[in-house]
């Protein structure tokens, strides 16, 4: 069986720890890999090395840094299909999502080759006489990521590329569930010619986590998860005295006005809610119908679902995959019948389903729940799967109401022809990210991914400004250079004349 090893100082280090854990391939749920889970130790030696490559990484030309990234970019690129191809094997994503995933995950390496650009610093000439005043960002030193099972390429891309930009070094933990792709994409950043311990991936667990949490020369965390585990590494990480981003989990609403493109609406609503398997932090969990709109919406709905192709991700004619595991696929399908039993409507059950010749997989059909409330789990809770809730409200305001009661703030849509209802919405809705006839709203690369309430610990986003503003630090320098004929002593309190 294989085994997923480390990539710590330029290279390939087998785990020494002793401790594995199972790689499942989704659709046959079948374990086909074991990835090595880091010690203490290990993870020092990750940290020591990315600490001693930033002796000289950390004070490199910006020139030097993006011929690297250039590059890199360009093995991306050329590896896209298979990176996309480990991503289906262990995720189960079918081969179409997973390129996508490299596609939006290439978009901030592209940023990161134009960095000279956003690290100038600003200057301001003669504030007093012959006195100037500098503003300049420089990197922070040895950085840390810890990414999700559900995008194992684009999200480490998402951190790691403009933090070695910045002039930082990086410790990378991804899930343990889907560490190949990780493992390549450091594999390619070496060929690219990064310098030995720039880029370092240590797999493993929560002992793993923690010790990248409690290290001393980790000066910040970046973390994409769930919201209780975004809270511990939020609290963990700043006691610990770390400049920490962790983004949480969601429950995204979509909101149809009555006077919406219905037909749209149905198509987004299926794109956003069951791509993935609904294994998506922007998915779209809760379609929040205004008046007389949810009948005919779910009809509509109901009618493009029941067309929806689930099959193993390396099927070109699937259009969904499997869960990414048994205990999960299990849990999804609980939110279900455990709907059901509070008063929901099940238009759809998806529990039963299994895919011929791939029994044992870790498959599950798309549901679709109406008449669902507030009070009922399959509302409250992130589900992360194929089910998607219809709320009825009266009017606009209601909607309103419900969606800022929610206590995730991280993606939403609105879906409606009028341009001053979508304009109020834009401003009232409380999350961080907005689509108007866009169902995900996940940000382009120059601009910044992240939420709000329980979907954000900390005050930065994820990549665009905000990225680099989180893998830098501000100075501001402030020099006089006097003329010859200067001088003389003067005890009094500095003033700008």
């Amino acid at each position: 069986m294989k085994t997923i090893s480390h990539w710590i100082g330029g290279k390939p280090v087998e785990g020494a720890s002793g401790n594995y854990g199972p790689v499942y391939n989704p659709a046959t749920g079948a374990q086909e890999k074991q990835v090595a889970f880091a010690s203490v130790e290990e993870v020092d030696a990750a940290v020591r090395a990315a600490k001693e490559a930033f002796t000289t990484w950390g004070t490199s030309s910006l020139a030097k840094r993006t011929s690297v990234l250039f590059k890199y970019r360009e093995l991306l690129d050329a590896h896209r299909e298979e990176i996309a191809r480990l991503i289906t094997a262990e995720h189960g994503k079918v081969h179409s999502d997973a390129l996508g995933e490299v596609a939006r995950g290439l978009e901030i390496v592209e940023l990161a080759c134009g960095i000279p650009e956003k690290l100038k610093g600003e200057l301001s000439t003669q504030v007093s006489t012959r006195v100037d005043v500098a503003a300049i960002r420089q990197s922070l030193g040895v950085v840390a990521g810890i990414t999700p099972f559900n995008f194992p390429a684009m999200v480490p891309m998402w951190m790691f590329p403009l933090a070695i930009a910045c002039g930082n070094t990086f410790v990378l933990k991804p899930s343990e569930k889907v560490p190949s792709a990780a493992f390549k994409l450091a594999e390619l950043a070496a060929e690219a010619g990064l310098p030995d311990g720039v880029l370092n991936v240590v797999n493993g667990d929560k002992v793993a986590v923690d010790a990248i949490l409690e290290h001393p020369d980790i000066a910040a965390v970046s973390f994409v998860g769930s919201t209780p585990i975004a809270r511990y590494i939020h609290t963990t990480g700043t006691a610990n005295g770390k400049r920490v981003q962790a983004l949480g989990g969601a429950k995204n609403h979509m909101l149809v006005l009555p006077d919406a493109d219905l037909d749209l609406a149905a198509d987004s609503a299926i794109n956003a809610a069951y791509g993935s398997a609904g294994e998506r932090c922007m998915a779209i969990s809760v379609v929040v119908a205004v008046g007389d709109t949810a009948d005919p919406l779910i009809g509509k709905i109901k009618e493009r679902a029941d067309k929806l192709r689930i099959g193993p991700g390396d099927d070109p004619a699937s259009e969904m995959g499997p869960l990414i595991t048994k205990v999960h696929r299990d849990k999804v399908a609980s939110y279900v019948t455990g709907a059901a039993a509070q008063g929901a409507d099940v238009v759809i059950d998806g529990t039963g389903y299994t895919v011929e010749g791939y029994e044992d997989g870790h498959w599950i059909g798309i549901s679709l729940l109406d008449h669902v409330t507030p009070e009922m789990d399959a509302y409250r809770d992130e589900i992360f799967g194929p089910v998607l809730s219809v709320v009825r409200v009266d009017t606009y305001d209601d909607a309103i109401a419900l969606m800022n009661n929610s206590p995730w703030g991280n993606g939403t849509a609105i879906f409606t022809r009028d341009g001053g209802a979508a304009r109020r919405f834009q401003l009232e809705v409380e999350a961080g990210m907005v689509g108007v006839n866009v169902p995900i709203p996940v940000p382009v690369g120059y601009h910044s991914f992240g939420g709000w309430k329980d979907s954000l610990f900390g005050d930065h986003h994820i990549y665009g400004n905000d990225g680099v503003h989180f893998y830098t630090r501000g100075k501001v320098i402030t020099t006089r250079w006097p003329d010859p004929s200067d001088g003389g002593i003067n005890l009094g309190f500095p003033r700008n004349h």
